[in-house]
């Protein structure tokens, strides 16, 4: 049994002691079997392992050494063992000072109210403590609570946002399919009036060129006069 646990002594979760000693949480249970299998004693509350301070500081060496872990573990347990001695040892001492307690009635019974106001104390410390942890797990179920609310939320807004956006991609869309419909409408009548325009210009040509073959059918027929020659051409 461990007894080099000291009053009020701070203890760590599993987590706490990976944030603290910087490795994994799996890690730390690795160490802790590693450490248990070669002799080592931690706290325990069923299963789970307590970590006081000292337990911490046997996880540096672990992760510190250079040598196999379970020739390590061996030297931290080692150590522990020791330590724990010298507790016991202490420990033994203490009962001896129940032989100083005072043999006066009335100063007896003064350490006693002593006692018992120490141990209400302790009680209404322990009580207070057990409605500090019932709020605490009201909070963190309200909390949880929350945390369901607000992803649910979230949620709804996602969609909410992407059968928006899908909403307008799809008007774009249709909006670019008609714009692109006009433009071939339009395309296609300006090349409509553009074959027009050729075929004008065609015809313009040909008329040019009939007008000039005639021109000089008269002018090589040479009539009697320049006017009667003019008035010829217009004639046909």
């Amino acid at each position: 049994m461990r007894r080099d646990i000291q009053p009020n002594e701070r203890a760590f979760s599993s987590k706490e002691v990976a944030e603290e000693v910087g490795i994994a949480t799996p890690t730390v249970r690795k160490y802790g079997q590693i450490l248990e299998r070669n002799g080592y004693e931690f706290l325990k509350d069923g299963d789970r392992r307590i970590f006081v301070q000292s337990d911490i500081e046997s996880l540096i060496a672990l992760r510190d050494t250079d040598k196999p872990l379970d020739d390590t573990a061996k030297d931290i347990v080692l150590q522990q063992k020791e330590r724990l001695k010298e507790t016991v040892q202490t420990d033994v001492a203490l009962p001896d000072t129940y032989e100083n307690l005072p043999q006066d009635p009335n100063q007896l019974r003064e350490v006693l109210m002593m006692l018992a106001n120490e141990l209400a104390a302790t009680r209404e410390m322990n009580a207070q403590l057990t409605n500090d942890m019932s709020e605490l797990k009201v909070t963190v179920s309200r909390l949880q609570q929350d945390h369901h609310a607000i992803s649910a939320n979230v949620g709804n807004a996602a969609q909410k946002t992407n059968a928006k956006i899908e909403k307008l991609t799809n008007q774009q869309k249709e909006q670019y399919e008609a714009l692109l419909e006009q433009e071939k409408e339009k395309s296609e009548l300006l090349q409509q009036e553009i074959q027009k325009l050729r075929e004008e210009q065609v015809k313009e040509w040909r008329l040019q060129n009939d007008f000039n073959r005639r021109l000089e059918i008269v002018v090589q027929s040479r009539p009697k006069s320049k006017w009667e020659a003019i008035l010829s051409l217009f004639r046909k």
